[in-house]
């Protein structure tokens, strides 16, 4: 019986890898902890972080962990909709829209987080004191939630449209 191919919908990207140890009365436990984000390119993203054993397992573990935590991120013409501000924990993001041919003007985690989510035209900054990569992505995605798309008032047609270019 030949093996189904499965079509990978959506490309992944590690964000970062550590080392963690838990001292038990046999000595220390070494495993590792993954974060990482996927993506289509279209719109949607997502976060996963886990541990494993080694590397792979954990990469393998985040990515699954991933997939089941999509967010749908409203994008209109290449950007996001609107200015916006989000705190998770010690991190604070603020993302706002730019113009066509502006590019992705973010650092880090954040220009990673939208170039997997298909935003082509964007300023992000991370204001706060954290250098946490993970507290960064999740303000990042907490932020991304927030998005609203505008509908017209004098037409039952939405934005919809704009958003699926």
């Amino acid at each position: 019986m030949p093996k189904k191919e499965i079509k990978k919908e959506f490309e992944n990207e590690v964000l970062g890898i550590k080392r963690v140890e838990r001292m038990t009365s046999g000595g220390r436990r070494l495993r590792f902890r993954t974060l990482v984000i996927v993506g289509n390119g279209k719109g949607k993203v997502g976060l996963g972080v886990a541990k494993g054993q080694d590397v792979q397992q954990a990469i393998e573990k985040s990515i699954k962990r991933a997939e089941k935590n999509i967010i749908k991120v409203p994008i209109v013409e290449g950007t996001i909709p609107h200015e916006v501000k989000a705190k998770y924990g010690a991190a604070t993001v603020l993302l706002k829209p730019q113009s066509e041919g502006r590019g992705l003007v973010a650092g880090g985690t954040v220009r990673i987080i939208c170039k997997m989510a298909g935003i082509k035209n964007i300023s992000g900054k991370i204001i706060g004191k954290t250098r946490n990569k993970l507290t960064n992505a999740q303000a990042t995605l907490v932020a991304l939630k927030e998005l609203k798309v505008k509908k017209h008032a004098d037409s039952r047609n939405t934005t919809e449209e704009q958003v699926k270019k």
